[in-house]
């Protein structure tokens, strides 16, 4: 396209170039002759109507087309009067050049084959031979150079809108993918640090109540819960944290962990173990490695769904449902606590929901999370092993 461009403007400046020799061989061969013989000659037509002509030059910016049809008239005037190339003509190629670089193509066009022809027909008749058509290839040079010069001017204009709308356009996709990694960050600093942190108020309440019943063996269990709790949600804040880390910092030292994924699900429960939060978990199917971003998600869902349930629901038991087929993983996490009351809240408040449906959504899945007519809440996924992003690449 940038060669293309190039060689465009170098043809259009061979041609200025051309049409301005043009013009000056024929002002020093053509113009003197004719000023020499109207200053021999005194006749005053020559001069008033060159003086006219060249006064209206002064209105040409506001009325361009007048301004030509005077110029044209004058140089008619003085060609039937006896001259050939009349003193004019500088000012009606300098209209011409002026109307072809101002207006539209089709304009120019009109406005230049009407002066062509009136000149042309008038010098044919007054002076018969070469002088009409030297005087029609210098009108058509002057049309040709305002042309180019139009479209010289229209070509940046557009080189340069285009260059805008690209910087514009590449400053929207930064921002957009900007919001996507505070998006993503935010989910992870939910769904990783939340629940250890949710954890660790759970064992700290309980802690409370041992301290009251003096009872120190439990006090100093809880204490070790909220100990181990508060070093994972330190390890998942430095781990989310690590994402913000610029392209092309050293990598650190020591190895980095792995992406939680099903694999570490008994650890979770056992986690949850320790709060008094009895977890069963059902399989079905054959269990198999799945995508990484699969594994992740069924184990952000999860622990999410688990946290609720410490946190918002009245009882103490809990099943997490998995399902292995052919081309989806489907999990459920299903409590059995009280049914809701008339006018309390469907769905535990804050960002937990919306950032499971995030999550799931982004591999094409599909998430569902309600209360059931029996009591308790039910928090279902089904997530696509192949996952959405691949199948384009």
């Amino acid at each position: 396209m940038w060669a293309n461009a190039w060689r465009w403007l170098m043809t259009q400046q061979l041609l200025l170039l051309s049409a301005i020799m043009a013009m000056v061989l024929f002002a020093v061969v053509t113009i003197p002759a004719d000023i020499q013989h109207a200053l021999s000659s005194h006749q005053p037509l020559n001069w008033t109507v060159s003086v006219v002509v060249y006064a209206a030059l002064v209105a040409h910016r506001r009325y361009p087309l007048a301004t030509v049809a005077v110029a044209t008239i004058g140089s008619v005037v003085l060609m039937t009067d006896g001259m050939a190339y009349p003193l004019t003509l500088p000012a009606v190629f300098y209209l011409l050049y002026w109307v072809a670089q101002g207006s539209t193509q089709v304009r120019a066009l009109a406005v230049g084959v009407t002066v062509k022809a009136a000149l042309l027909t008038t010098s044919l008749i007054t002076h018969p031979g070469i002088t009409g058509f030297v005087i029609l290839l210098g009108a058509a040079l002057a049309v040709t150079i305002g042309s180019a010069a139009r479209s010289h001017r229209a070509y940046a204009a557009e080189a340069e809108d285009r260059a805008r709308r690209a910087e514009q356009a590449k400053e929207e996709e930064a921002n957009r993918r900007v919001a996507e990694e505070r998006l993503r960050i935010a989910r992870e600093l939910h769904d990783a640090v939340g629940h250890h942190v949710a954890l660790i108020n759970v064992q700290a309440g309980a802690l409370a109540c041992t301290l009251d019943d003096e009872d120190r063996s439990q006090a100093r269990e809880s204490l070790t819960h909220i100990q181990r709790a508060s070093e994972e949600a330190l390890d998942e804040l430095r781990l989310t944290v690590g994402l913000l880390r610029e392209p092309g910092a050293p990598e650190p030292a020591e190895p980095a962990e792995p992406v939680p994924g099903l694999a570490g699900l008994g650890e979770l429960i056992c986690s949850f173990a320790g709060t008094g939060l009895r977890v069963t978990r059902e399989v079905t199917g054959q269990v198999r490695p799945l995508p990484e971003a699969v594994e992740l998600t069924a184990y952000r869902v999860i622990q999410e769904s688990l946290t609720n349930t410490r946190k918002h629901a009245c009882c103490d038991t809990v099943v997490v449902r998995l399902g292995y087929a052919p081309g989806a993983l489907s999990l459920a996490v299903e409590d059995e606590g009280k049914p809701l009351a008339q006018g309390s809240p469907s769905t535990p408040g804050g960002h937990g929901i919306v950032g499971m449906r995030e999550r799931v959504a982004a591999l094409g899945g599909r998430l569902s999370a309600g209360p059931r007519p029996e009591g308790g809440y039910l928090v279902s996924a089904e997530l696509p092993l192949r996952v959405a992003g691949a199948e384009s690449s």
